[in-house]
């Protein structure tokens, strides 16, 4: 008795896949967003970057914020479930120190 392979043999039929075709090919298959054929100028450029930037300073205070407050808020969660200071490094001792004079 002869065990046929689950895996399927490759053949070279009609229902072989066809090639992906290239941007710049020639096709007649049109990109929704084709690449520039030219840099743009450098006023352009400028005004992007600096479009850039105010985004990235605008969405990394968002997150720098967004982290405090959540950090204030866990602080002030774990008082209440704790019921005291939840940071051991925060409590005031009983013992007084030892001043030096």
């Amino acid at each position: 008795m002869v065990e046929k392979s689950q895996i399927p043999e490759n053949n070279t039929s009609s229902s072989a896949k066809k090639p992906t075709p290239e941007i710049g090919s020639g096709s007649s298959k049109r990109y929704y967003n084709p690449p520039e054929s030219v840099n743009p100028d450098q006023a352009t450029l400028r005004e992007q970057w600096k479009f850039a930037m105010r985004q990235y300073s605008k969405w990394y205070s968002h997150a720098w914020g967004s982290a405090i407050l959540a950090g204030g808020v866990f602080f002030g969660l774990g008082w209440i479930i704790k019921g005291s200071n939840p940071l051991p490094s925060l409590q005031s001792s009983s013992k007084p120190r030892d001043e030096e004079k």
